[in-house]
């Protein structure tokens, strides 16, 4: 995730009172899970991390976008100004930031050779879709597994489980939708 997930994580939990046991027990880790992102021994997945902030409660946009100026007139993003909400192997950039009445989130990801969002598959609220630019995903939808190639498309309710991989040999890139906004 960005460089500072550690230090933001703290600065935030101290923010609203809570101690690491507290923010732990809310989110249902282990004390030494916070302890460990905190001091950046650990990069936590995107639902992990989603899961700590629930504990707070805090959405991951509110987290990632912490002194980012709003603007609701803000029209264009240019490639540096979009943020890395991904870790490691996978990059997620949030096109829109500081756009404080964001109905949709999109995104540009890239998942490294080998990428993998997790064996646990992921569920949340609302709808997403994207197209595979280049690369080779393996997306899975429920019990529904698919092999998507560049030109591919996918469109899903997220409250179905599911999973993305990079089964290529090269980066995969996607540019997606999501509604309503995760980050």
């Amino acid at each position: 995730m960005s460089d500072n997930l550690g230090s933001r994580l703290r600065a935030v939990r101290k923010a609203t009172g809570l101690s690491q046991r507290e923010l732990a027990k809310r989110a249902g880790v282990t004390n030494s899970t916070i302890s460990l992102i905190e001091q950046d021994r650990v990069s936590p997945s995107v639902g992990s991390l989603k899961k700590v902030l629930d504990g707070i409660p805090m959405t991951m946009a509110d987290f990632f976008t912490i002194g980012v100026d709003e603007d609701k007139s803000k029209i264009f993003f240019p490639k540096d100004s979009q943020p890395n909400m991904g870790q490691d192997n996978i990059q997620y950039y949030l096109v829109g930031v500081g756009r404080p009445d964001r109905e949709i989130e999109v995104m540009r990801e890239t998942y490294g050779r080998g990428a993998d969002t997790g064996e646990e598959l992921i569920e949340h609220e609302g709808q997403e879709g994207g197209v595979v630019i280049s690369g080779k995903l393996e997306l899975t939808v429920g019990d529904t597994v698919q092999i998507l190639n560049p030109g591919d498309g996918y469109y899903f309710d997220c409250s179905q489980p599911h999973r993305f991989r990079n089964i290529g040999e090269e980066d995969l890139h996607i540019v997606s939708a999501n509604s309503p906004p995760n980050f």
